[in-house]
């Protein structure tokens, strides 16, 4: 079952977050956006409240969560009901699959992976953003998640289990990009974004299903 509950009961405390931590929200974003694909058909699985998607220009999603859904479309993002593991779509539809910080919460990873290879065109790229369980914010997270409504039922993976499930599912041709290398609360403004993994907290993992007609 997706851990759609916290989301469905904590909707406002979840966007509150982004309020209170806008400089890493921005720094995140900025992450991404480093490593997306131009202008392309793309969906964000696990979208949420469409922080992400609605920013970076995303106009479809999936998300469990009723209430999480409401406040995605309010900004704009059509979003349907699913799960990453069994997406609501057809064969070699998208140039993009996004998913941010929602490989945590997944039931199973690798199907999850394997479903955005599904619907991937070849050529086409997914995107995902984690926590890194290594970093300092990852550590942290995985210490204190019984205090979090969010994180109680998480499972934090490192960025390299994150690239063995994706050359698993038969992605190739791996680009990283890093943010956040502070604590939360010593973050004033919009931190840079650097090449690679191994420093910064927050990892944005872009892979390629293989082949020709896609959008890099």
């Amino acid at each position: 079952m997706p851990k759609a509950e916290p989301f469905e009961r904590h909707a406002d405390q979840y966007e509150a977050w982004f309020e209170q931590n806008r400089f890493a929200y921005e720094s995140e974003l900025a992450a991404i956006k480093a490593l997306l694909p131009g202008d392309v058909t793309g969906v964000e699985v696990g979208v949420g409240t469409g922080r992400f998607a609605a920013p970076l220009g995303i106009k479809l999603g999936v998300e469990p969560s009723p209430a999480m859904r409401a406040i995605a479309q309010q900004r704009g993002v059509e979003v349907r009901d699913g799960v990453a593991e069994v997406l609501p779509f057809g064969d070699a539809r998208f140039d993009l699959v996004l998913m941010v910080t929602t490989i945590c919460f997944l039931d199973d990873v690798q199907a999850a992976i394997k479903e955005a290879h599904r619907v991937l065109k070849p050529g086409g790229a997914l995107v995902i953003g984690l926590i890194d369980r290594d970093s300092p914010l990852g550590i942290a997270y995985e210490q204190h998640k019984q205090e979090s409504v969010f994180y109680k039922e998480a499972t934090f993976h490192s960025v390299d289990e994150v690239v063995s499930h994706l050359q698993k599912a038969g992605f190739r041709d791996f680009v990283f990009a890093q943010t956040i290398f502070r604590g939360l609360s010593e973050i004033q403004e919009i931190e840079p974004v650097k090449d690679g993994y191994g420093e910064g907290s927050f990892v944005v993992v872009r892979g390629i299903r293989p082949g020709f007609g896609g959008a890099l």
